[in-house]
């Protein structure tokens, strides 16, 4: 809701008298969490003479009720007209153990009471997003019942992503309140909010996150030689559809060369463990067609899953037949161990089979050093380090 801040009672009516609509009075304290505790909300006030009369009231019941309390004025708003909307609430509070950690349920002055909510990591994305209102009581009452009409739920989602956005971007958040969040068929606006800042700076801006957010810098346009372009970035849990469609366009050899075995089938359980990644552990870059993540077709995979000292790290790779030989593959070979050397990882190790050679002549290039598993003669061990890593191809 638009709202203005006013210093003194005659500031506010003079505010109010601007606005020539109802308006929403409220006290404005940093020391002061739920105004309507202590008197501080007044609603539906008409004219400059009453919002003046209505600030005096509460700047009196503040100084009875909080004699400790800091006033800073008041602020004016218009009146919210969302009459059958739904009072919700969203939030972030710091963890110990978790760090910032998002909350979302039915919000209104009696939220404690109420006591429904559902809790989240940021970063969120759209599907964790709906998954974190369909985790609470009212989510059935906002899909609509008898003559009440649906929530706009993908509206209410979107303010949960932008809301996890805030948290992920500004470490100086230490809390977050909007609460109430009012909600209806035509969407959702928050008539009031609370932020509260911690001083930094922050060496590490992404230290308050349990989860490492979606690295978009490393996105990259990839031209083809033919002329088309395709979008290199990280791989999302939206790519499982598109996952599944890349591993029904391999041939056998490519499968067994790509997962050591024969299989049929990529499994739901294996494609969302591929595509539902810890980027603080894992890495998969994607080349892909530009466009919405699942619904554009994935033409290459390269993936990095590295060790709990993140010392070292296990590499894999596939291009699909149809753009082997432009060079694809050294390509995001080169570009996941940039990352590597990024994070500082030390050592980038794989294994493929001993007649899979165009994999063994690509690493090759690239200064992998190679020797026979020990363990199974059929494989072949490609590692390379990092720290002396000069970009000579090695035997």
């Amino acid at each position: 809701v638009p709202t203005r801040v006013a210093g003194s009672a005659e500031e506010a009516a003079r505010i109010a008298d601007e606005l020539a609509a109802p308006v929403a009075l409220k006290v404005l304290s940093p020391d002061v969490t739920h105004k309507s505790d202590v008197g501080g909300v007044v609603l539906d006030l008409e004219g400059g003479a009453a919002v003046a009369a209505a600030a005096e009231r509460i700047a009196d019941n503040l100084a009875r009720s909080r004699p400790d309390a800091r006033l800073d004025g008041f602020t004016v708003q218009p009146m919210v007209d969302r009459a059958g909307a739904y009072e919700l609430i969203v939030g972030m509070h710091r963890d110990a153990q978790f760090g910032a950690v998002l909350m979302f349920g039915e919000g209104g002055t009696a939220v404690e009471l109420v006591r429904d909510s559902a809790l989240a990591l940021p970063p969120l994305n759209m599907k964790l997003a709906r998954d974190m209102i369909s985790r609470t009581r009212i989510h059935r009452r906002l899909q609509g019942y008898r003559d009440r009409p649906a929530v706009d739920l993908d509206a209410l989602a979107v303010i949960l992503l932008r809301i996890s956005q805030l948290v992920v971007d500004f470490p100086e958040i230490d809390s977050l309140d909007v609460n109430p969040l009012l909600a209806d068929q035509h969407g959702a606006v928050a008539v009031d909010a609370r932020i509260r800042l911690r001083p930094g700076p922050f060496e590490d801006r992404l230290a308050h996150l349990s989860i490492r957010p979606y690295p978009k810098e490393l996105e990259e346009r990839i031209a083809l030689d033919d002329g088309r372009e395709l979008l290199l970035r990280p791989i999302v849990p939206e790519d499982e559809p598109a996952l599944d469609r890349a591993f029904a366009r391999l041939d056998p050899d490519e499968i067994r060369q790509r997962f050591l075995q024969p299989m049929r089938t990529l499994n739901h359980i294996m494609a969302a463990r591929f595509t539902q990644l810890d980027y603080d552990r894992e890495m998969a870059l994607v080349l892909a067609d530009a466009g919405i993540p699942g619904k554009q077709d994935i033409h290459a995979v390269v993936r990095l899953s590295a060790d709990p000292d993140n010392a070292r790290a296990e590499f894999a790779i596939i291009v699909l037949h149809h753009l082997a030989g432009r060079g694809l593959g050294k390509l995001l070979m080169a570009r996941i161990l940039d990352y590597a050397r990024a994070r500082g990882i030390g050592m980038v190790w794989g294994v493929t089979l001993h007649d899979n050679q165009r994999m063994r002549a690509l690493a090759r290039s690239l200064g992998f050093r190679q020797r026979q598993d020990p363990e199974d003669p059929t494989l072949v061990r490609m590692e390379l380090n990092l720290d002396q890593a000069s970009g000579e191809p090695a035997r």
